[in-house]
């Protein structure tokens, strides 16, 4: 009986390690190497989570025989569980609750293995002091523990309490206390190695096609309506025999013609960009930063609506899902086949290291990027906006973009900046560099009138406010595209 139960410890313990293996080789491939195709990682995801959650509730019900294995199977879960929740909200477009499973995990992953750190601790300190008792009798050890030892016999052992920089008083208290920042310490470096490494090389393919950057045409229509009225003479009763007379009013009614098949850059069939792919979309990218809520309106109905409102007004493909990168993830895409457009909101702090500030330079500068920003909801995200922009280009400073400028006439004419609520101001601001616009800054949460809602505002602002993001991506996409073509073809000359 007691070798079976060996066999089967055994054999849970092989299967486990084999799970272990495809879940790391599956966590790695999502991360970093992008080999897998969707379809696998979710039968990899998804069926480990789900033998996970079956091994932890067989062992549930045998935990008084075996709490050690059940809590083991539990801690193993935890990881588990907090990367298929990150990867399916990510799958399933759930951005909101992707940034919550992603720092409530970490976060649940850090106490789990700091309550193993303090078990062990403790279980390898009890086993000293067993030891010990069973070598000496009690009135040696009492008498041992009053008295210090020399300095020729110092303990150096962090495992074991009577160390001697753990001191007299207390000494299990300080062993705890070291364990908890020596754990600590080594968990934020590790976490920051991580997040320094690169992976493989990531690629942004604009969509095949070509076009013109010009207005989209307009066509004003005049209707006449006409209304009867009655005359009231005020010298008699009603005179019910009046002629009619006619209220004319003027309606104007804009018409678009949409030119959807030549919307985009260069030569090609069907709207997009000389010298894109097949495979290519125009996609929306937002930057990820501590301090704020970078993340509001992200996603579905924020992020999508305007996505997909740039396809309906383009015809131009897009992704199928918009996207959130930081600055170190933002360094992996190639330098030349990278994001056109990244895009900054918030109504907090924006806090970059001088790292970040430097992957923002080489993404304008080097990769020809641009930077939309949009201020969510305060005069601090102003003043943190134009304090970022500083550190990034600070020998440009920002200037009002004015109406009859390209971005703003092509291809919708904006009149006007539209806005939710002037929380920088009412106009909008650019910095221009290498003859093109390098940065603009939005001042009134053009992202609200994008999400579900609208915000409560008309639909003159909230339509004018899609149009207006149109301009921007197809701004930043055609520059973009323009840039390419000359970078390979001056590889080419080479």
């Amino acid at each position: 009986m007691n070798l079976l139960k060996s066999l089967c410890k055994q054999k849970a313990f092989q299967v486990g390690a084999v799970m272990a293996l495809v879940w790391l080789f599956a966590l790695a491939d999502w991360l970093w190497i992008h080999m897998l195709p969707d379809s696998v990682l979710h039968l990899v995801f998804g069926s480990i989570t789900g033998l996970v959650c079956w091994f932890v509730y067989k062992q549930s019900k045998s935990r008084n025989e075996g709490a050690i294995i059940f809590w083991s199977l539990f801690s193993f879960g935890i990881p588990v569980w907090w990367h298929a929740g990150v990867y399916f909200c990510e799958w399933l477009g759930l951005e909101v609750f992707r940034a919550y499973f992603a720092r409530g995990g970490l976060a649940v992953f850090f106490v789990t293995g700091l309550i193993w750190v303090v078990w062990a601790v403790e279980q390898h300190a009890q086993k000293i002091e067993a030891l010990r008792r069973q070598a000496f009798n009690l009135e040696n050890v009492l008498t041992r523990k009053k008295q210090k030892r020399s300095v020729d016999h110092k303990i150096w052992n962090p495992l074991d309490p009577d160390a001697w920089y753990y001191g007299q008083k207390s000494p299990r208290l300080n062993q705890s206390l070291n364990g908890f920042v020596s754990y600590t310490v080594l968990f934020c470096l590790i976490c920051m190695i991580l997040s320094q490494f690169q992976g493989c090389t990531q690629y942004y393919d604009l969509p095949a096609g070509g076009g013109e950057n010009q207005a989209v045409q307009q066509v004003v229509k005049v209707q006449k309506i006409i209304r009867k009225k009655f005359i009231l003479n005020p010298y008699s009763a009603i005179n019910y025999n009046t002629p009619e007379l006619d209220d004319v009013k003027l309606e104007l009614n804009e018409v678009t013609a949409h030119r959807y098949t030549k919307m985009g850059f260069g030569e090609g069939d069907g709207a997009g960009f000389a010298g894109g792919t097949s495979d290519g979309t125009v996609g929306f990218v937002r930057l990820e930063y501590p301090g704020g809520d970078w993340n509001q309106d992200f996603g579905i109905g924020g992020d999508m609506n305007m996505l997909l409102k740039y396809a309906e007004l383009t015809g131009q493909k897009v992704a199928k899902k918009t996207k959130a990168y930081s600055a170190a993830q933002l360094k992996t895409f190639d330098g030349v086949r990278c994001p056109p457009l990244l895009y900054i909101t918030g109504q907090r702090n924006i806090s970059l290291g001088n790292n970040d500030i430097k992957i923002l330079q080489e993404y304008i500068n080097d990769k020809h990027g641009m930077i939309f920003g949009d201020n969510g909801g305060s005069r601090h995200f102003h003043n943190q906006f134009i304090s970022m922009m500083q550190r990034i280009l600070p020998d440009v400073r920002p200037v009002r973009i004015p109406t009859d400028d390209p971005i703003h006439t092509r291809p919708y004419q904006i009149a006007r900046v539209p806005y939710v609520a002037p929380h920088g101001g009412e106009e909008a601001l650019g910095w221009f560099a290498d003859g093109r616009w390098v940065a603009y800054y939005h001042p009134g949460d053009i992202g609200d009138a994008w999400a579900d809602g609208h915000a409560g505002v008309s639909q003159d602002i909230w339509a004018n406010c899609y149009r207006l993001g149109v301009n921007i991506m197809s701004y930043a996409h055609i520059e973009h595209a323009k840039w390419r073509l000359a970078q390979k073809q001056s590889g080419g000359d080479e």
